[in-house]
């Protein structure tokens, strides 16, 4: 793959039904499950809900959304890059942003059939803390942490 020019921005509800599309795009792709909310009410998520509770930031690759990455200092809610610009090292620049605003420790949920997705958080430093299945998709996960400190001994 070429090299990109990738910026990062705060998420701006202009980009609400782009973002909406990418993000749902690629939950398809990762998981297999197609999303059981209209669009409207994801687009309302996003807006209304998401945004209220998590720092939401986009990679952008000219004027098109190629990421999404939704966190606080403790946790990631949501981070999605689609599938034609993985492995690209946009997931790890929006990840890199959670960790530097982070308390020093960083929790998420992965599907536990999205193997690309634990490759990916394992390769960056999260380990495994707990399993179960209580999303509305009803499929296994898996829950990561991170902590500064074991960053620092890699």
């Amino acid at each position: 793959m070429k090299s990109l020019n990738v910026n990062i921005i705060t998420y701006s509800s202009n980009f609400a039904e782009q973002t909406v599309k990418m993000w749902r795009d690629s939950k398809l792709e990762a998981i297999g499950v197609k999303e059981s909310h209209s669009f409207e009410s994801h687009v309302y998520f996003l807006n209304s809900i998401l945004t209220k509770e998590f720092v939401v930031e986009l990679a952008m690759v000219d004027e098109n959304v190629v990421g999404l990455i939704a966190y606080n200092q403790a946790e990631i809610s949501q981070l999605y890059v689609h599938h034609d610009y993985q492995k690209s090292g946009i997931g790890y620049a929006l990840l890199q942003r959670a960790k530097d605003h982070s308390s020093g420790k960083l929790t998420l949920y992965t599907f536990e059939v999205n193997k690309n997705a634990q490759r990916f958080y394992e390769k960056n430093g999260f380990k495994i803390i707990g399993r179960g299945h209580e999303n509305e998709e009803n499929l296994p996960d898996i829950q990561y942490e991170w902590r500064a400190n074991m960053d620092q001994s890699l």
